[in-house]
């Protein structure tokens, strides 16, 4: 099955309805970042971008779950033949490829846990894998926000792990890269950012 904005759109609403929740809008928010962003990068395609923003949160199709929803999100692509929609379902929660850099909770098999070890320690991650970590903290369910807003959000959702920091660090370089390839700020980009980060 081609991947496309039109295919991804319509498998985002399928899982919407068996899982409703606010994670549909966040991912359409991380979507529109990912493409409004991709447009002014002259290596990514804008189209490309959305759809693996939009998907990069499908395993919550399979219910309310922690680190699971993210192999679960593998399987749901790789079986539409969708690797990198796939591997990106895995590696927007490690912008550090260490599995241990988690903050939410393994609530899977052993074997899925150490799938995932192995698949994060050895992923080939490119500008598509950095923009969608990037835009899963530019993205509120309510709009685009501020990063440090999301780091907090997140913060007060699953506490602050010890690499909690190191990551915030490693979010801000990825920024700061994506703002040399389209030589300027990122915000620029993203409407209403203002207004949701101080509402």
């Amino acid at each position: 099955m081609e991947l496309n904005c039109k295919t991804a759109e319509k498998e985002l609403e399928w899982a919407g309805r068996l899982n409703p929740g606010r994670w549909i809008e966040h991912s359409r928010f991380v979507a529109l970042a990912c493409k409004n962003i991709a447009a002014q990068c002259e290596d990514l395609s804008s189209d490309r971008a959305y759809c693996y923003g939009l998907l990069h949160d499908i395993g919550r199709y399979a219910g309310v779950t922690s680190e699971k929803h993210l192999i679960d999100g593998y399987r749901f692509c790789m079986e539409r033949g969708w690797e990198k929609a796939a591997q990106i379902c895995i590696t927007h929660a490690f912008m550090i490829q260490d599995i241990k850099t988690s903050i939410g909770t393994f609530d899977m098999s052993e074997e899925d846990y150490r799938f995932m070890e192995g698949f994060i320690r050895g992923a080939a991650y490119d500008d598509y894998d950095r923009l969608v970590q990037l835009c899963d903290a530019l993205a509120l369910p309510t709009g685009f926000c501020l990063l440090e807003k999301r780091f907090v959000d997140v913060a007060l959702r699953y506490g602050t792990p010890p690499f909690t920091v190191d990551r915030w660090r490693k979010t801000l370089e990825i920024k700061e890269m994506f703002e040399r390839k389209i030589g300027g700020s990122i915000y620029k980009l993203l409407p209403g950012v203002i207004e949701n980060s101080f509402r």
